[in-house]
Formats: C-alpha cells, structure tokens, sequence
C-alpha cells in the first residue's frame, strides 16, 4: 500500500513538473542586432534634436580706411591767357562761372584785407591782380591797377590764393613782364605789401 503511494506521488511530482511554467524565450541573434541598431539610431537621434542649432552670426562690417576726398586747386594763370587781356584795366569776362579769367566781385567775396602794392620797376605798370581759385565765398577773378614808375597806392582785397602779373613799360619804349604768386590770409590786421620787381613779384 505504501509503496503504491509512493509511485503515485512520485508520477504526479512529474507530471507538475511536466506542466510547470516554461523558461523565458531567448533572442535570435539577428533580433539582437536588430533591436541595438534601433536603440542606438535613437539615442542618436535624440541626442542631436538636443542639441541647439547654430544660428549664423551676421558678419560685421569690417571699416575701411577710406581716405577723404581732397581738394586740388587749380594752377595759377597762364601767361597766354593773361596777356589776353586786351589792357590791364579790362579782364576779359568768361561765360563760364568757374573760370577765374574775369572781373572779381568784391561785394561778395568775404572779408577784405588791407594791402600796399609798390612799383619798384624802372617804369610804369600796368598791373593784374589775379584771385585766381575760388575763396570761401566761391568767388575769383581779376583786379587792375596802373602805376607810375615808384608809385605806391593802398587797397583792400578779399583773401584767398592770388597771382600777380605786370606788363612794364620803360621810358626807351620797351616793355618786361614781371609776376608771383603768394596767399592772403584773415587775420592780424598787419598790411600785406605786394612789391612789383623788373623781373618778380612778391608779397610779404
């Protein structure tokens, strides 16, 4: 009797452990594969999504030395152009208002200066005072003077860049020309002597 027992239960311990709970199912190593490739893309793929994109930075301007337009002033008379001029009580009057060959206008040339012009040639002159580039007022042109021989006279002029050109008649009847250039400044109320030469003209 026992021992019909013991084979009884010994059967159903089998049997049990024939229908017990199956042990869990392992991968194929292509699925493995598979699924670390799929996490990996999207850890990847999170990562960058993470990440903050690069807004471009607009280019600064970089300064340049851009020099500044200078202002080159035109050459003095020449000497054809002046000798033109029919005497030198009359400038010749240009139609063109940037040409300086013409009378000046004093009136609204600016501030005047006081100067002396002296004949220190061996005969009478006549004599062109030319402010021959516009001044400050943009104005230019032509004074005439006549001198006898050391003859002195005082006038006012505008200031600005002037040439000086005068025709010298001699007591023989010949003639000479004498010229200069200088500028005259606004300033100390000192007297400019522009001094008439048998061969140059100058300003001090």
């Amino acid at each position: 009797m026992f021992k019909r027992f013991s084979i009884l239960i010994l059967g159903g311990a089998l049997l049990l452990s024939a229908c017990g709970a199956q042990g869990t199912p392992t991968l194929a190593p292509v699925d493995i594969s598979n699924t670390a490739f799929a996490a990996a893309f999207t850890n990847v793929a999170q990562t960058q999504e993470a990440i903050p994109t690069n807004t471009p930075v607009p280019p600064t301007e970089t300064p340049t030395n851009t020099p500044e337009p200078t202002f080159t002033a035109p050459p003095p008379p020449t000497l054809e152009q002046l000798v033109s001029l029919p005497t030198a009580t009359q400038a010749v009057v240009s139609s063109d208002p940037n040409n300086c060959i013409k009378p000046l206008n004093i009136g609204e040339a600016g501030a005047l200066k006081r100067i002396r012009i002296e004949n220190l040639t061996d005969g009478s002159v006549n004599f062109s005072l030319n402010l021959w580039t516009p001044n400050a007022f943009g104005q230019c042109g032509a004074l005439s003077y006549t001198l006898q021989k050391n003859g002195k006279i005082n006038v006012s002029v505008p200031v600005g860049s002037y040439y000086g050109y005068a025709w010298i008649t001699l007591k023989n009847g010949k003639t000479s020309t004498a010229s200069g250039s200088w500028v005259i400044n606004q300033g100390y109320d000192d007297l400019v002597v522009v001094r008439i030469g048998n061969e140059v003209v100058t300003a001090h």
